[in-house]
């Protein structure tokens, strides 16, 4: 089975080309998904979290304040590497085990942090970028997150720039047209890993 790690940068369409891929049939493990299952009530993260940066993070009722954690790790490098450091692991541990149940003839993880984060190179196979210019980026988070222009700012400054991310591409999908486009580009895609798949390793 070929592993592709579908990365790229906030808004730039990561979840939009993941969605098209599992329309296609093929399986797609989220690693954004795993750590919000992991940061839920009873998530195995959550103790963690609480411990390393105390109730000031924490909702009345037990729940962790999204908004105060983002607040707090990425006006905080040391802070945000606290954090990598306790979710990364828990998150490779459970796409590990979610791959040892596929048998498709390829899997994407989706990987935000995959330049940052590193970590994955041995279980991928290609590695997948969802590019698009920064500009474009920063409209589309405040028009579905209302976050301030300055907080995405901050968030993209702790992303890999754009060169980085595209300098570890074996495939590259540029996500600035309509959605049929993309679709499109995904569509191929499939064939060339299905194909890619289908070829004996040498």
């Amino acid at each position: 089975m070929i592993i592709v790690g579908l990365t790229g940068g906030i808004g730039s369409g990561k979840s939009t080309v993941a969605d098209c891929f599992a329309a296609l049939g093929m399986p797609v493990i989220d690693a954004d998904v795993i750590a919000r299952e992991l940061t839920a009530p009873g998530g195995a993260a959550l103790d963690a979290i609480r411990a390393a940066f105390g109730e000031t993070v924490m909702q009345a009722d037990g729940t962790l304040d999204r908004a105060a954690l983002r607040r707090r790790v990425f006006a905080d490098s040391a802070a945000r590497h606290q954090l990598e450091a306790i979710l990364h692991p828990r998150i490779r541990q459970v796409v590990q085990q979610k791959l040892a149940t596929l048998t498709a003839p390829y899997a994407l993880i989706v990987i935000p942090l995959l330049v940052e984060a590193g970590g994955y190179r041995d279980v991928l196979n290609r590695v997948l970028v969802v590019d698009c210019p920064e500009e474009v980026q920063i409209a589309r988070v405040m028009a579905r997150s209302g976050l301030a222009y300055e907080e995405i700012k901050a968030i993209l400054a702790a992303q890999a720039r754009r060169a980085e991310r595209l300098a570890v591409a074996d495939d590259v999908i540029v996500n600035t047209s309509t959605l049929e486009a993309l679709q499109a580009e995904v569509a191929a895609l499939h064939q060339r890993y299905l194909a890619l798949a289908s070829t004996p390793s040498p």
